[in-house]
């Protein structure tokens, strides 16, 4: 089964930045950074570009796509 790893609880602990604040910058809730740090939820294109732009790397930094 295919899934998508993320790394944004590693660069949010980089950066000193919470999970509300970073919500804040990408315009979701919270809740949403939760459940995509967990693996609940995979995000949109838009929101995936949104993350990987806010801590200046590149999207496949952030999202790893495993089979």
């Amino acid at each position: 089964m295919a899934t998508l790893v993320t790394n944004i609880k590693k660069y949010r602990f980089s950066a000193e930045m919470s999970q509300a604040k970073l919500a804040d910058l990408v315009g979701v809730r919270r809740e949403t950074i939760v459940h995509l740090e967990t693996g609940k939820y995979n995000p949109s294109l838009k929101l995936a570009f949104d993350i990987a732009k806010i801590f200046n790397v590149p999207i496949e930094e952030i999202f790893t796509y495993r089979d």
